[in-house]
């Protein structure tokens, strides 16, 4: 009983503080609503405003859900990370530069160039190995430890990065973020799915309608959390597991197309599609102009004959 209440109060508050947040963000928009406005896959405007909102909302979930004040403080840690240099990533990247991927940001470190995308890099490892070293037990030796602090910070890490790559379609990172937390629920640390569903039911009306998208910043706080459930709530035998596969889906989407694999399965694009604007219709080719008026009752030069 314990937990559902303190996740129904961790759903409750980050609901409200997300909800909140991205009100007063419409009010009072940090440089301007232009600063925080993008161009989506319809090339249509959109904002980023949703994303240091729904991190908010998931800081103050994790700290309501936390089962003891060090995991609470843990996740809330990785997950304002996350937040924060994603969101200097969203606001500050050099457009003029195709630098993308983790592969090609620490690439960029290592010459010396220092990207707003490898500050990223630098900047979530850092906070998620903090995590790591609040929020793991010790219980056996040094060594041990040092290992879980490696796999556990490695697995927030990698998380946030991955949440940041699902983040190319309305309501994909959401859905992704809830459809992880439900059975995770069942973990020591369970009641924050509690604060995953209050923030994706708040900012999901937004970012489904393409009003909205959660950015580097929403994205990479989302994928933080869920990730300190994995890390911090599942034995490790399960962590080593999700660590392999995890750490596989980053170095694939080097590769791969998401998008592409999603669209290719029939129950993938179905979920993905679910509460999304329909597609816009594919426009169809202008017929050429015909030289002479067509006869009343044919069809004129360029169109199909009716069957």
């Amino acid at each position: 009983m314990g937990t559902f209440l303190r996740a129904l109060g961790a759903g409750v508050v980050s609901a409200v503080v997300t909800g909140g947040a991205r009100s007063v963000l419409d009010t009072v928009s940090p440089g301007g609503p232009e600063r925080w406005t993008r161009t989506n896959h319809r090339g249509e405007p959109i904002s980023l405003l949703e994303g240091p909102a729904v991190a908010a909302g998931l800081v103050a979930g994790a700290l309501v859900a936390g089962p003891d004040a060090r995991t609470g403080t843990a996740t809330a840690l990785a997950t304002a990370g996350g937040g924060a240099f994603g969101l200097v990533d969203d606001l500050a990247e050099d457009t003029s530069t195709r630098t993308k991927g983790i592969k090609g940001h620490v690439g960029a470190l290592l010459k010396g160039q220092v990207t707003t995308g490898g500050l990223k890099v630098l900047g979530i490892g850092t906070t998620s190995l903090a995590a790591a070293f609040v929020g793991t037990r010790r219980t056996g030796s040094t060594l041990g430890y040092l290992t879980d602090v490696a796999v556990n910070g490695s697995i927030v890490a990698l998380s946030a990065n991955l949440f940041n790559l699902l983040d190319l379609r309305p309501g994909r990172a959401l859905k992704s973020g809830a459809a992880l937390a439900l059975p995770l629920a069942v973990t020591p640390v369970g009641a924050t799915s509690g604060a995953v569903l209050g923030a994706a039911v708040a900012a999901a009306p937004g970012d489904l309608s393409e009003r909205d998208m959660l950015g580097d910043g929403g994205a990479n706080a989302l994928g933080a959390l869920v990730g300190t459930q994995v890390a911090f709530g599942t034995p490790r035998a399960v962590r080593l597991v999700a660590l392999a596969g995890v750490l596989g889906l980053n170095v694939a989407s080097e590769k791969v197309s998401f998008s592409k694999v999603i669209d290719g399965n029939p129950l993938l694009r179905r979920f993905d599609q679910w509460g999304r604007r329909p597609a816009a219709p594919a426009a169809r080719p202008t017929p050429p102009a015909s030289s002479a008026a067509s006869p009343a009752g044919e069809p004129s030069s360029g169109q199909d004959a009716p069957a």
